[in-house]
């Protein structure tokens, strides 16, 4: 299964946080997925540290360097349709992250693995993080 991951999935994953669901745990660890990483996280990233919402220990480009590496994941690049179906989407979740996250899902048909449930109203496929 191809999977498309929500940040905070991915850095509660890295933490080995107790928020994860056991089944979330066992399909983040099973090489069989296709686990997807956007380059709207990365954005989400770049745009939070600064902030001081978030922290890592190492430089941004080189932390998802290692992570995309060390957690066999394959990049999403920001398309033109993924921007553009953003303005579909109607006004139920106000992040420009998620928004974009929603969108990508909606125009590659891919589930998004998340805990935030109100992305589900969106139409989308969400499984539970």
């Amino acid at each position: 299964m191809r999977v498309l991951l929500d940040t905070h999935v991915m850095l509660w994953w890295l933490h080995d946080s107790a928020r994860l669901l056991p089944a979330t745990r066992q399909l983040l660890a099973n090489a069989r997925h296709e686990l997807i990483w956007s380059a709207a996280s990365t954005w989400e990233l770049a745009i939070k540290l600064p902030l001081g919402k978030l922290r890592i220990d190492e430089p941004l480009q080189q932390f998802v360097t290692r992570i995309l590496r060390e957690q066999s994941l394959v990049g999403l690049p920001v398309q033109h349709a993924h921007a553009a179906h953003v303005a579909l989407l109607p006004p139920i979740h106000r992040d420009p992250f998620d928004r974009l996250l929603v969108a990508q899902a909606a125009v590659e048909g891919l589930p998004l693995l998340t805990a935030d449930a109100r992305l589900e109203d969106y139409g989308i496929e969400c499984l539970p993080a």
